[in-house]
Protein backbone atom coordinates (compact mmCIF):
# COMPACT_ATOMS: atom_id res chain seq x y z
CA UNK A 1 0.00 0.00 0.00
CA UNK A 2 1.29 3.55 -0.83
CA UNK A 3 0.12 6.64 0.65
CA UNK A 4 0.77 10.05 -1.25
CA UNK A 5 0.10 13.53 -0.56
CA UNK A 6 -0.18 15.53 -3.65
CA UNK A 7 0.67 18.94 -3.57
CA UNK A 8 -0.03 21.37 -6.33
CA UNK A 9 1.24 21.78 -9.58
CA UNK A 10 2.87 24.88 -9.49
CA UNK A 11 4.82 24.02 -6.07
CA UNK A 12 6.14 20.67 -8.38
CA UNK A 13 7.06 23.28 -10.62
CA UNK A 14 8.99 25.16 -8.43
CA UNK A 15 10.54 22.50 -6.48
CA UNK A 16 11.80 20.69 -9.58
CA UNK A 17 14.49 23.24 -10.20
CA UNK A 18 15.63 22.32 -6.71
CA UNK A 19 18.49 20.23 -5.90
CA UNK A 20 18.35 16.47 -3.62
CA UNK A 21 18.13 18.01 0.06
CA UNK A 22 21.19 15.93 1.85
CA UNK A 23 18.88 16.76 5.59
CA UNK A 24 15.72 16.16 6.81
CA UNK A 25 13.33 18.62 6.50
CA UNK A 26 10.23 19.24 8.90
CA UNK A 27 7.94 17.47 6.22
CA UNK A 28 10.64 14.36 6.93
CA UNK A 29 10.13 14.19 10.71
CA UNK A 30 8.67 10.90 11.64
CA UNK A 31 7.12 12.60 15.49
CA UNK A 32 9.57 9.54 16.89
CA UNK A 33 11.62 12.19 18.63
CA UNK A 34 8.85 14.40 20.11
CA UNK A 35 10.70 17.81 19.81
CA UNK A 36 12.61 18.75 16.93
CA UNK A 37 12.66 22.56 17.41
CA UNK A 38 16.55 22.53 19.19
CA UNK A 39 18.27 20.31 16.25
CA UNK A 40 20.82 22.71 14.02
CA UNK A 41 22.31 21.71 10.83
CA UNK A 42 26.16 20.05 11.57
CA UNK A 43 28.70 18.19 10.00
CA UNK A 44 29.39 14.36 11.24
CA UNK A 45 32.83 13.52 11.51
CA UNK A 46 32.82 12.60 7.71
CA UNK A 47 31.89 15.88 6.82
CA UNK A 48 28.13 15.02 6.12
CA UNK A 49 25.68 17.40 7.02
CA UNK A 50 22.93 16.28 9.53
CA UNK A 51 20.54 17.69 11.31
CA UNK A 52 21.66 17.57 15.65
CA UNK A 53 21.12 18.66 19.15
CA UNK A 54 23.08 18.35 21.81
CA UNK A 55 22.04 19.60 25.62
CA UNK A 56 24.08 21.50 27.81
CA UNK A 57 24.01 19.53 30.60
CA UNK A 58 25.17 17.03 28.28
CA UNK A 59 29.02 15.44 29.86
CA UNK A 60 30.59 12.06 28.06
CA UNK A 61 32.35 11.36 31.28
CA UNK A 62 29.39 11.85 33.55
CA UNK A 63 28.20 8.48 31.46
CA UNK A 64 30.19 4.67 31.73
CA UNK A 65 27.47 2.51 30.39
CA UNK A 66 24.91 2.75 27.46
CA UNK A 67 21.09 0.44 27.72
CA UNK A 68 20.71 0.29 23.95
CA UNK A 69 17.18 -0.29 22.82
CA UNK A 70 16.50 -2.02 19.53
CA UNK A 71 16.04 -0.61 16.58
CA UNK A 72 12.70 -0.02 15.40
CA UNK A 73 10.72 1.45 12.43
CA UNK A 74 8.17 4.19 13.20
CA UNK A 75 5.96 5.00 11.95
CA UNK A 76 5.21 0.50 11.04
CA UNK A 77 7.12 -0.52 7.72
CA UNK A 78 4.46 -1.68 5.31
CA UNK A 79 5.96 -4.06 2.19
CA UNK A 80 5.42 -2.23 -1.37
CA UNK A 81 6.40 -4.12 -4.83
CA UNK A 82 9.23 -2.03 -4.37
CA UNK A 83 10.55 -3.10 -1.20
CA UNK A 84 9.42 -6.42 0.23
CA UNK A 85 8.96 -7.82 3.75
CA UNK A 86 12.39 -9.77 4.02
CA UNK A 87 13.86 -6.64 2.74
CA UNK A 88 12.98 -4.55 5.34
CA UNK A 89 13.36 -6.94 7.85
CA UNK A 90 17.20 -7.25 6.74
CA UNK A 91 17.39 -3.36 7.02
CA UNK A 92 15.65 -3.52 9.90
CA UNK A 93 18.57 -6.42 11.61
CA UNK A 94 21.59 -5.15 9.95
CA UNK A 95 20.99 -1.30 10.90
CA UNK A 96 20.38 -2.30 14.73
CA UNK A 97 23.53 -5.00 14.75
CA UNK A 98 25.93 -2.26 12.88
CA UNK A 99 24.97 0.69 15.70
CA UNK A 100 24.98 -1.37 18.39
CA UNK A 101 28.56 -2.35 17.62
CA UNK A 102 29.52 1.20 17.36
CA UNK A 103 27.73 2.36 20.44
CA UNK A 104 29.92 -0.33 22.41
CA UNK A 105 32.84 1.11 20.92
CA UNK A 106 32.40 3.62 22.91
CA UNK A 107 30.70 2.59 26.20
CA UNK A 108 29.99 -0.76 27.29
CA UNK A 109 26.41 -1.35 26.54
CA UNK A 110 24.68 -3.12 29.80
CA UNK A 111 20.89 -4.88 29.80
CA UNK A 112 19.63 -2.51 32.79
CA UNK A 113 19.34 1.29 33.54
CA UNK A 114 21.40 2.41 36.17
CA UNK A 115 23.35 5.54 37.75
CA UNK A 116 25.77 6.99 34.94
CA UNK A 117 23.62 5.42 32.36
CA UNK A 118 22.51 6.68 28.65
CA UNK A 119 19.47 5.22 27.24
CA UNK A 120 19.73 4.75 23.32
CA UNK A 121 16.94 5.01 21.12
CA UNK A 122 16.64 5.07 17.64
CA UNK A 123 13.64 4.48 14.92
CA UNK A 124 14.75 3.89 10.66
CA UNK A 125 11.55 6.79 9.82
CA UNK A 126 11.96 6.21 6.03
CA UNK A 127 13.59 4.49 3.34
CA UNK A 128 13.32 6.77 0.45
CA UNK A 129 14.24 6.87 -3.59
CA UNK A 130 14.58 10.64 -4.35
CA UNK A 131 14.88 11.46 -8.53
CA UNK A 132 18.55 12.95 -9.05
CA UNK A 133 18.11 16.93 -9.22
CA UNK A 134 15.15 17.46 -8.05
CA UNK A 135 13.50 17.79 -4.64
CA UNK A 136 10.35 14.99 -5.05
CA UNK A 137 10.92 12.15 -2.98
CA UNK A 138 9.21 8.68 -2.46
CA UNK A 139 8.90 7.59 0.76
CA UNK A 140 8.69 4.00 1.53
CA UNK A 141 6.84 2.66 4.02
CA UNK A 142 6.51 6.22 5.97
CA UNK A 143 2.99 7.43 5.31
CA UNK A 144 2.76 10.79 4.39
CA UNK A 145 4.70 10.65 0.80
CA UNK A 146 5.39 13.93 -1.54
CA UNK A 147 5.70 12.81 -4.62
CA UNK A 148 5.44 14.22 -8.73
CA UNK A 149 3.22 11.83 -11.02
CA UNK A 150 4.58 9.45 -13.61
CA UNK A 151 4.20 12.21 -16.56
CA UNK A 152 6.50 14.68 -13.75
CA UNK A 153 9.39 12.45 -13.28
CA UNK A 154 9.76 10.18 -16.36
CA UNK A 155 11.77 7.52 -15.60
CA UNK A 156 15.17 9.18 -14.52
CA UNK A 157 17.88 7.57 -11.52
CA UNK A 158 16.92 8.19 -8.75
CA UNK A 159 19.20 8.25 -4.90
CA UNK A 160 18.82 5.50 -2.46
CA UNK A 161 18.57 6.70 1.09
CA UNK A 162 17.79 5.67 4.93
CA UNK A 163 16.33 8.27 7.44
CA UNK A 164 17.40 7.12 10.87
CA UNK A 165 16.04 9.10 14.39
CA UNK A 166 18.63 8.77 17.45
CA UNK A 167 17.76 10.23 20.67
CA UNK A 168 19.63 9.57 23.87
CA UNK A 169 18.70 10.27 27.76
CA UNK A 170 19.66 9.61 31.34
CA UNK A 171 18.59 6.45 31.85
CA UNK A 172 17.46 7.35 35.38
CA UNK A 173 15.99 11.09 34.23
CA UNK A 174 14.63 10.56 31.03
CA UNK A 175 16.19 14.02 30.57
CA UNK A 176 17.27 14.15 26.71
CA UNK A 177 20.99 14.30 26.26
CA UNK A 178 21.35 14.11 22.25
CA UNK A 179 18.88 13.90 19.59
CA UNK A 180 20.09 13.15 16.16
CA UNK A 181 18.72 12.95 12.74
CA UNK A 182 20.66 11.28 9.76
CA UNK A 183 19.36 10.97 6.01
CA UNK A 184 22.71 8.63 5.03
CA UNK A 185 22.97 7.84 0.91
CA UNK A 186 22.75 4.66 -0.71
CA UNK A 187 23.44 3.80 -4.04
CA UNK A 188 21.56 5.13 -7.19
CA UNK A 189 19.07 3.12 -8.68
CA UNK A 190 18.16 3.39 -12.26
CA UNK A 191 14.69 4.31 -12.35
CA UNK A 192 11.55 4.60 -10.22
CA UNK A 193 10.62 1.07 -10.63
CA UNK A 194 13.78 -0.61 -9.37
CA UNK A 195 13.49 -2.72 -6.05
CA UNK A 196 15.50 -1.15 -3.02
CA UNK A 197 17.91 -3.55 -1.29
CA UNK A 198 19.61 -3.64 1.82
CA UNK A 199 22.93 -3.93 -0.91
CA UNK A 200 21.66 -0.44 -2.02
CA UNK A 201 21.62 0.86 1.25
CA UNK A 202 24.23 -0.44 2.78
CA UNK A 203 27.19 2.11 2.01
CA UNK A 204 24.89 4.71 3.75
CA UNK A 205 24.33 3.10 6.76
CA UNK A 206 27.92 1.90 6.95
CA UNK A 207 28.91 5.82 6.66
CA UNK A 208 26.44 6.51 9.21
CA UNK A 209 27.74 3.86 11.65
CA UNK A 210 31.53 5.01 10.74
CA UNK A 211 30.46 8.64 12.13
CA UNK A 212 29.03 6.98 15.26
CA UNK A 213 31.90 5.64 16.06
CA UNK A 214 33.94 9.03 15.47
CA UNK A 215 31.30 11.13 17.09
CA UNK A 216 32.51 13.22 19.62
CA UNK A 217 31.09 15.28 22.10
CA UNK A 218 31.96 17.42 25.71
Amino acid sequence: MRFRLYIPALTLAMLAVGCTSHVADKQQFSGFLGDYSQLKSEQSPSGKPTLRWISPDYHSADYTNVVFEPVVYYPAARPTERISQQTLDQIRQYTDSQLKRAVAERKPVVGKPGAHTLRVKSAITAVTAENEGVQFYEVVPIAAVVASTMAATGHRTQNSALFLEVEAVDAQTGKPMIKVVRKAFGKSLPNNSTPITLNDLRPGIDEMIRDVVAFSAP
